[in-house]
């Protein structure tokens, strides 16, 4: 028998599957639970166990780990009778792992408290092949000793692991990362528009922009997408414009401008009124074509 705490997993979308499966091979016996049944079949077939329900995903957990879209799904498999406040043991330790507001951080750390458990928010960034490669930055909001507990767990995931501060800390740090990710994705867009349009050869323009200062870890991971205009979703643009209405609302809050990221924020929301919220966020690159002129 493993000495490893035994660990649930809530929501085995595009990031939690793979993220799930790292944990797997890294020894550790996980228990899933998510509404597709194909996702729970894949954990099982990694070798890890399919729950019917998050009351019987959590109830022997030593570590409960969500990984779900945004604040209500948290919210919703949080709290009531069937959530896992009411049904995980005393003493376990809940790691959170989707992009929320810091407040609802907060709030679930206070009432999970009240139950005897402890949370920490440790929202992810490096997307879909981050989450495969166990390369992901990882940035979390708790206490100390919660953090020391989490960390062999997060490093079977993760790359760059940092205590950011309080609870909800890592949840400001994520919104900053969404924010810098959204303008950098918007300037590759319009510069790769610029290249076609000006008749460079884009594979070469690319290759050399990344070689110097314009170089970033979006450009890399996403020069593929621009080139050969694959937008499958890596990073769904409606989970990124959930995001940003998060910074902008967080910033308003402390008294931080945001002129640049207001703007790109608008052209996010823009894309997915216009059909493309299933795509992935280097699909802004179709905003920029657009209202370049161009056919899309």
């Amino acid at each position: 028998m493993s000495n490893l705490p035994k660990i649930a997993w809530i929501g085995l979308g595009i990031m939690g599957s793979p993220m799930s499966e790292n944990l797997l091979k890294a020894g550790y016996q996980v228990t899933g639970f998510t509404l597709e049944q194909d996702k729970l079949d894949r954990l099982a077939k990694a070798g890890g166990t399919a729950a019917g329900s998050i009351a019987e995903a959590v109830k022997d957990a030593d570590v409960v780990i969500t990984m779900v879209p945004a604040s209500p799904q948290v919210e919703a498999i949080s709290y009531g009778p069937e959530g896992i406040l009411e049904n995980a043991k005393q003493g376990a330790l809940v790691i959170d792992m989707s992009s929320i507001t810091p407040q609802t951080s907060v709030d679930l750390a206070k009432n999970a408290a009240e139950k005897g458990i402890r949370v920490i928010d440790a929202p992810v960034s490096g997307g879909e092949a981050g989450a495969i490669e166990a390369v992901l930055s990882i940035m979390v909001g708790g206490e100390q000793a919660d953090f020391d507990e989490a960390l062999p767990i997060l490093e079977a995931l993760g790359k760059t692991i940092v205590l950011c501060g309080p609870h909800g800390s890592g949840q400001t740090v994520k919104a900053a990362n969404q924010l810098i990710v959204a303008v950098n994705i918007q300037a590759c867009a319009e510069a790769v528009v610029f290249l076609e349009k000006s008749g460079v050869d884009l594979q070469a323009a690319l290759d050399v922009l990344n070689g110097g200062l314009a170089g970033s870890t979006v450009l890399t991971r996403k020069k593929d997408n621009f080139l050969n205009r694959d937008f499958k979703p890596g990073f769904r643009i409606d989970l990124h414009h959930k995001d940003m209405g998060i910074v902008t609302d967080a910033a308003r809050n402390v008294g931080a401008a945001l002129p640049v990221g207001a703007v790109v924020a608008q052209l996010v929301a823009s894309l997915r009124a216009q059909g493309d919220g299933g795509l992935d966020h280097s699909a802004l690159l179709r905003a920029v074509e657009r209202l370049s002129g161009q056919q899309v």
